[in-house]
């Protein structure tokens, strides 16, 4: 079969930032209004695009191929690499974590008479085999994940289009604008593409920044488009699962459906981050053992301290990993533009004040998310 890269260019953004974060977008919106969500939603949109667009030149003005703590650590030195690191590194766990929790909230919605902690630690420890095995490849797995994820929005965005209330939609909260960030920040994390879509068009780099331009767009189109459906169905009763408020007012079968999902995405999503923990570890030459307990049990701790907050965990995750990460990105660009060792197929302006603003916006996300966890923010 003839392999079309621009296509999978676009494919890899998309599958790498569509995942089971989306499951988290309606509750955060419903309870800050839907046009204040949407607005969170365009602003961090375009945003992330004009993060990814920088990082797109920057592995183009970069001989040969790396990820992104080696472009961190080319452009700003080791401590650069070592913030990069311990960002994708916490983030990693912070997705683990919600997705554990998670998934015990998914399958108590099909079986309600069992705890969900009961369903998380047998989804552990399934995943511990698994991971343990190690016969898994990864990508094939997100690949597929990623597809079912966009189907299943379109599907359940084609049976609720008709259902939807509008009245549940008329709602704007400017007091609310940040309670979404976290969540829809985290959603839209996929930097780690960037440096692949590069490679997959080593014949045609001048189509880089198209294919980030419509992979970075259709997500977010994506996620409007959801957060739409559930929020004008479920309105505030949205659950922090989205699939389990939306299958009770849709219907039986929509909540064995729609909850069976969510375990395969959210469960899917665990197992793909934990074997990319294990590997990455294995790169540092720690013993394969040690690499797989690492790799696990650090959420399974989280969980049992006391965090079971799908959402919260979701937002506070989104704000500090990729806000960090994102600021890097901006820093990483200033620098390549003058240390760079190749010539870009195509170069972004240097605008000070629009890099600026971003790292800004992503700072004040992350000072938000921080109040609000330890309780001095109510909203």
């Amino acid at each position: 079969m003839k392999k079309l890269p621009f296509l999978e260019a676009i494919g890899t953004l998309i599958g790498t930032i569509i995942g089971a974060g989306v499951l988290g977008i309606p509750y955060v919106v419903a309870r800050a209004g839907f046009f204040t969500g949407l607005i969170d939603l365009i602003i961090l949109g375009v945003a992330v695009l004009i993060l990814y667009l920088y990082l797109g030149e920057v592995v183009l003005r970069t001989k040969g191929h790396h990820q992104l703590t080696g472009y961190a650590e080319r452009y700003l030195g080791k401590k650069g690499k070592l913030v990069m690191l311990l960002s994708m590194i916490f983030g990693n766990y912070g997705a683990l974590t919600a997705y554990l929790i998670g998934v015990g909230a998914a399958l108590t919605a099909i079986f309600s008479s069992v705890d969900p902690l009961v369903f998380s630690l047998c989804f552990f420890a399934f995943a511990l085999i698994v991971l343990f095995v190690g016969g898994i490849a990864v990508k094939d797995i997100e690949l597929l994940i990623s597809t079912l994820v966009v189907l299943m929005i379109l599907l359940i965005s084609a049976i609720g289009f008709g259902k939807v209330d509008v009245s549940y939609l008329a709602k704007f909260d400017a007091a609310k604008l940040f309670l979404p960030y976290g969540v829809i920040l985290f959603s839209l994390a996929g930097a780690v593409a960037v440096p692949e879509m590069k490679h997959e068009l080593a014949k045609n780099k001048k189509q880089l920044k198209k294919a980030i331009l419509i992979g970075a767009t259709i997500p977010i189109v994506l996620y409007a488009l959801f957060a739409f459906v559930v929020v004008g169905i479920t309105n505030l009763a949205t659950t922090e699962v989205a699939t389990i408020g939306l299958g009770e007012r849709i219907g039986n079968s929509a909540v064995l459906f729609g909850n069976l999902f969510a375990v395969l995405a959210m469960g899917s999503s665990f197992l793909i981050l934990a074997l990319g923990l294990k590997h990455m570890y294995y790169d540092y030459n720690i013993n394969r053992s040690v690499a797989w307990l690492l790799a696990c049990i650090p959420p399974l701790v989280i969980f049992l301290i006391g965090n079971r907050a799908f959402v919260a965990t979701l937002a506070f995750t989104g704000a500090i990993a990729f806000g960090v990460e994102g600021i890097l990105n901006v820093l990483m660009f200033w620098k390549a533009k003058r240390l760079g060792n190749r010539k870009p197929e195509y170069s972004i302006k240097t605008n000070k004040a629009i890099g600026i603003l971003l790292m800004l916006i992503l700072a004040l996300g992350m000072i938000y998310e921080i109040l609000r966890t330890i309780g001095l923010i109510k909203i």
